[in-house]
């Protein structure tokens, strides 16, 4: 249903099926951080539950809709190939940009030049990369089916991602609802143009396709593990994100036997 509607809309445009999928994603997290609005507090543990399903998700979608088809396309080495350079990227782009989280606090170079504000907005794009540029590379590799898995993987992840910004700003008792919703659904929106780029890419450079599937999984999975597990274990629920973690991973991967 969703895929021949999705053929239906762009004419079997793969580039503008990546644009799409990234604006999908973008919307439920913006439904995600709705809440912020009417709110002026959320249970910790619900949103430290949301984040570990939200990791969950990432990781059975980086093996089951990225790893593994890309393995059939190029082969194991092109994919490790892939998963490496994801890594060191994001991990680069970590290191070198100033930036803000919640747990660890400020990283990157020259990071008491700027407003704290301006820290945290360039921490949530550093997270949304790996996930925008995955969800074009599933629809740019030409394979429906890995694209609209990626796309609702992606999407599932970002309502308790949106609610999670939403509320950790105002946490802080600096921003005021509207800010702190703006804010949050701004960080959804950075996904669809990185969508667009990475559909682009691999339908032009169809031999790039194993490498680029590596690499936003390598992304994804350094993003959850230096960035949303720590965060799940800030307040003590370990156990509840853990499981929740578990959640999301089945729930994928029931998803994907669904799909396909």
């Amino acid at each position: 249903m969703i895929s021949e509607l999705l053929t239906w809309i762009t004419g079997g445009n793969n580039v503008l099926m990546g644009l799409i999928g990234g604006t999908i994603g973008a919307i439920l997290n913006l439904l995600g951080a709705t809440p912020t609005l009417f709110l002026k507090s959320y249970p910790k543990v619900l949103i430290e539950a949301g984040l570990g399903f939200a990791a969950g998700v990432m990781l059975a979608a980086s093996f089951t809709s990225l790893i593994l088809p890309g393995i059939e396309y190029g082969g194991i080495l092109a994919v490790a190939s892939g998963i490496m350079i994801g890594a060191v990227v994001i991990s680069s782009i970590d290191y070198l940009m100033p930036h803000l989280h919640f747990v660890k606090g400020k990283e990157g170079r020259t990071s008491s030049k700027l407003k704290a504000i301006w820290l945290f907005v360039i921490a949530i794009t550093i997270h949304n990369i790996p996930e925008g540029l995955a969800v074009g590379i599933g629809f740019g590799s030409g394979d429906l089916i890995t694209g609209i898995s990626i796309m609702l993987a992606i999407g599932l992840q970002n309502i308790p991602e949106g609610l999670s910004v939403g509320f950790s700003l105002l946490a802080t008792r600096e921003y005021s609802r509207g800010r702190a919703y703006i804010i949050s659904v701004a960080s959804g929106f950075v996904e669809p143009p990185l969508a667009l780029l990475g559909a682009y890419l691999t339908s032009i450079f169809t031999n790039i396709i194993p490498y680029a599937m590596g690499f936003a999984a390598g992304a994804m999975i350094y993003v959850v593990s230096d960035e949303i597990i720590p965060e799940t274990h800030r307040s003590g629920e370990e156990r509840t994100s853990t499981y929740s973690l578990i959640i999301g991973l089945i729930v994928m991967l029931i998803l994907d036997i669904v799909l396909s």
